[in-house]
């Protein structure tokens, strides 16, 4: 029988990987800076997710990258660069335009384990230069390394102590203890960072004002749907079943929540309203407020993270003149169903997703709908959207490393990314897009073409999803109109520029969320609101968005949000960060 052939040559992507990451290793070793820079294109990024040092930021251009990898890894002894093939076969790929070799690495610091994504150029002289680079802990292999691998016995023997129930109610009850973490906002977000701070031996309560869990989804108005893919969204530790629909229900993905919190044994507290909280430097803890449905409860955490969401409180614009209206006026959270208002007028200020949403849904009930535009709006049909997203769609490797493979895009290149697949997007949707634009309808596609992500990650809306309002609008069956065409309110409706009058019995302002800084000052004091300055939206100096998941200039007060993705992403080294502080090993101040 003839040998077969070893399919390994030396373009072979695994070889090519495995010469980079040795001659890395050797480099940072040896503190060798010219070595380490003939590692790195001249554009180059480095995107540290805290992997090498405590340090959320993105670096750019090779000498900034040398020189900050070459300072931090010798900080925290970073070492034992290798190539981690049973989370990927390193490969060829394509991202934002450059043909790449694509692998996934570990290696080890004096704060623990590490794991990254990088992309090498490749060239036809067989020189290999990293054009990203990312890094990042390895939660998995830290919390296997810190678990209690002693067995639970099969049966308890004592029958007179507390059964299982038992036990999760006085866990939940917090009668003879404090919380390590209180967890404002019990939606997804909130809940991910409680079960990555459960898992890592934080002691971690979520507190939530809705009477239910999964309220913040449910009470939202009948038609919501996720607009991004089911394999976008799913859930650490316990995946979606495969009968699960492509675009998730509002409701099933409240009674997911729900069941999750059962599943994995959170303590969450609902009907429970944060009233506010003072943090004491000397005791490094939060004296909190919280009104509950049986009274107010005074607690003593050392953190509190605040994950409210960019979807979280409701922006409810001035408008001058519009009190002159004697109808209803309700904001988008407060709309239910469209059903209520068939065969009656109503105005829907704002084009974003809920905007239209709204619209459709009254549509459909025979009311009679005009929809307000305010500010230019993106349109994309649903399924082009999903381009976005590809990381994580169709065949691949499993989801922990799609997130390392996603995360270890930084914001330099995902902006190149983005505009490819924009470009693409308004191809495929050219035809509605000009017949929108006919209607009268102003279009945009975020900062320099780059799509909805960065708009959603710096303002938090501006885009639609389309599932059917565009046409709608582009056939005239949705009135649309432009805020400036408004020349006042009146007693039944709108004075418009024609002349004419527009009558309506409601008015739905769906205009947004605010931001998570919105209400610190109220909560926290404007000490602390001064403090922390802005939440949300991208940092000019760490290409990051501005004191999410990071310590921020208050001691003990951390954030979250963001979509399912980056909730289950970062939630990890928020519980990462306050394990390490609890354990004496990183400063609770941000220096």
């Amino acid at each position: 029988m003839l040998d077969k052939l070893n399919p390994a040559t030396e373009d072979a992507p695994e070889l090519i990987a495995e010469r980079w990451i040795g001659a890395l290793d050797a480099a940072l070793t040896g503190r060798s800076i010219d070595a380490l820079s003939a590692l790195f294109a001249p554009e180059s990024h480095w995107r540290n997710i805290f992997g090498i040092s405590w340090h959320f930021a993105t670096f750019s251009g090779r000498q900034r990258v040398v020189a900050e990898l070459l300072e931090r890894a010798a900080a925290v002894n970073a070492r034992g660069f290798r190539l981690d093939d049973r989370a990927l076969n390193p490969r060829r790929a394509v991202v934002a335009g450059h043909e790449v070799i694509e692998a996934v690495f570990t290696f080890d610091t004096s704060n623990g384990p590490g794991t990254g994504a990088v992309r090498l150029l490749h060239d036809s002289g067989g020189n290999s230069a990293a054009w990203t680079f990312s890094a990042m802990p390895d939660f998995n292999r830290i919390c296997d390394a810190r678990a209690d691998r002693a067995s639970e016995e099969s049966h308890a023997r004592d029958f007179a102590a507390p059964d299982w129930l038992e036990q999760r109610q006085a866990s939940r009850a917090y009668a003879d203890r404090e919380p390590d973490v209180l967890i404002v906002g019990g939606g997804h977000a909130g809940i991910a960072v409680a079960v990555e701070c459960k898992r890592i031996g934080l002691d971690a309560l979520i507190v939530d004002r809705e009477r239910r869990i999964g309220d913040n989804w449910r009470l939202r108005y009948r038609g919501l749907k996720l607009h991004n893919k089911t394999p976008v969204n799913l859930f650490r530790y316990l995946p979606f079943p495969p009968s699960f629909p492509d675009y998730i229900p509002k409701d099933k993905i409240a009674n997911w929540l729900e069941s999750y919190v059962d599943i994995m044994e959170l303590d969450f507290w609902t009907e429970t309203s944060f009233e506010g909280a003072r943090y004491d430097d000397a005791a490094q803890r939060w004296t909190v407020t919280l009104q509950r449905s049986d009274g107010p409860r005074a607690l003593h955490p050392k953190h509190i993270v605040l994950a409210t969401s960019v979807s979280g409180t409701p922006n409810i614009p001035t408008i001058a003149g519009i009190e002159n209206f004697k109808g209803q006026v309700l904001h988008s959270g407060a709309f239910a169903a469209g059903r209520e208002w068939a065969g009656r007028s109503v105005v829907v200020f704002g084009t974003g997703t809920s905007a239209h949403d709204i619209c459709q849904e009254l549509h459909a009930a025979s009311a009679d709908v005009t929809m307000v535009q305010r500010s230019p709006t993106m349109v994309v049909n649903v399924e082009p959207a999903q381009l976005y997203d590809k990381t994580y769609l169709g065949d691949g490797p499993p989801i922990e490393v799609r997130d390392i493979l996603n995360s270890g895009v930084p914001l330099p290149v995902m902006k190149i990314a983005h505009k490819i697949i924009t470009d693409e997007v308004k191809r495929l949707d050219a035809p509605l897009l000009s017949r929108l634009e006919r209607a009268g309808f102003r279009l945009e596609f975020g900062e320099d073409g780059t799509g909805w992500p960065l708009k959603f990650r710096s303002r938090g809306g501006g885009y639609y999803f389309n599932v059917g309002c565009s046409e709608l609008i582009a056939d005239g069956r949705i009135r649309l109109i432009q805020a400036a065409d408004i020349t006042g309110f009146t007693a039944s409706g709108l004075a418009l520029k024609d002349g004419t009058a527009l009558a309506a019995e409601l008015f739905v302002l769906a205009t947004g969320y605010k931001a998570h800084d919105h209400l610190l000052a109220k909560l926290f004091g404007e000490d602390v609101a001064a403090r922390v300055g802005r939440v949300w939206g991208f940092d000019d100096a760490t290409q990051e968005l501005r004191n999410m998941w990071t310590r921020t200039p208050q001691p003990g007060l951390w954030f979250t949000g963001g979509a399912f993705s980056q909730a289950r992403i970062y939630s990890r080294f928020i519980a990462l960060q306050i394990a390490a502080i609890e354990a004496g090993t990183l400063s609770k101040h941000l220096k």
